[in-house]
């Protein structure tokens, strides 16, 4: 399921003469992948790192992030000052830590999911905002052009196709007639993704039948409602969802209706099978872009990038929980299967 920076960090010094006597000026280095320009070596960067909620996915883009600024030259403790902050889910949260990063004058700061996005895009202006899992940085206002950011704000898409995950579903039950899904209707993107897998469902002669939700401790209530009412459960790119997944899969797993989800560490978790991007990955490709933009490039010529690849994951052990045959075909097809 890569706005100029406040500050720009010159190319890498010239190598100085040697000796007592007056020598040629040496070539000057380029400042390439994994390079920190000479000068910006004695500065440290300040950056504020947002995420809304802890959950696997989420986790493993922070990780990414860290590793692909290390990769980019910038690092913890070396040269890099990391303020990172977890608004736990709370939207309000989202704006006290955008809020504080603005009055610190972070020099750039990157936020991990919509809500933070939209937090850190609302209240900082004039430092760089790099997103990271944003499924429609449209819908979420983000930014009104994907391949050239007209404001200070740009980062990584995570969508993915519903109608890719809907077929997936029923390659398992092709006598699927009804798919329940769970969401957080204050979620921009998981109301896109809602919307998204009603078309695909239209096409496909499925009735999606939503449970909306507001807060976490309506997750389990909202499993619960679809009992009986659908043939198996789908779980969207929803933090709030995804965070309390346990809670849908001790549901479903009682009333023996599947549960399939849009994200891999999901699917690590108990759900029956995804077509899922690499968080990690997605998380590295971030922190390569927000260090491109450490280096001097514009946020007006980093597009947005949204990843082109979704790989098929299957947890064998939840589709036999479940009752379901796992297709010859598709596992084959898996680049991972969970036990």
């Amino acid at each position: 399921m890569r706005i100029a920076v406040t500050f720009l960090l010159t190319a890498a010094l010239a190598a100085g003469l040697t000796g007592c006597g007056s020598q040629p000026e040496q070539p000057k280095a380029d400042a390439g992948a994994g390079t920190v320009p000479a000068a910006a070596e004695a500065k440290t960067v300040k950056l504020g790192l947002t995420q809304f909620v802890e959950h696997p996915a989420l986790d493993a883009i922070r990780q990414g992030i860290i590793d692909g600024l290390k990769e980019s030259g910038f690092e913890e403790g070396k040269n890099v000052e990391l303020d990172y902050q977890n608004a736990h889910g709370d939207m309000n949260n989202t704006v006290s830590i955008a809020q504080k990063y603005a009055s610190d004058a972070k020099d750039l700061v990157i936020a991990i999911a919509t809500p933070s996005a939209q937090a850190a895009a609302k209240s900082i202006s004039d430092q760089p905002v790099v997103f990271s899992a944003v499924t429609d940085p449209l819908s979420a206002q983000l930014v009104s052009a994907l391949d050239k950011p007209d404001k200070n704000v740009t980062g990584t898409s995570d969508k993915v196709s519903m109608e890719q995950q809907l077929e997936l579903v029923k390659s398992f039950m092709p006598e699927l007639k009804k798919l329940g899904v769970i969401y957080t209707t204050s979620e921009v993107n998981s109301e896109v993704q809602v919307k998204d897998l009603e078309e695909a469902g239209k096409k496909a002669g499925v009735e999606i039948v939503k449970a909306g939700i507001s807060q976490l401790s309506e997750v389990q209530i909202a499993a619960q409602g679809l009992v009986g009412k659908a043939d198996a459960l789908f779980i969207p790119i929803d933090n709030t969802v995804v965070s309390s997944f346990e809670a849908v899969l001790g549901v479903a797993e009682q009333s023996k209706i599947p549960v399939f989800a849009s994200d891999t560490d999901t699917v690590k978790r108990g759900a029956v099978a995804t077509y899922g991007i690499d968080y990690y990955q997605m998380g590295k490709q971030t922190g390569e872009m927000a260090s491109r933009i450490l280096k001097g490039q514009t946020v007006a010529d980093t597009p947005v990038e949204v990843s082109k690849q979704a790989d098929l994951y299957i947890n064998e052990k939840a589709a036999a929980t479940f009752g379901l045959a796992i297709p010859e075909a598709l596992k084959s097809q898996a680049k991972e299967t969970f036990q």
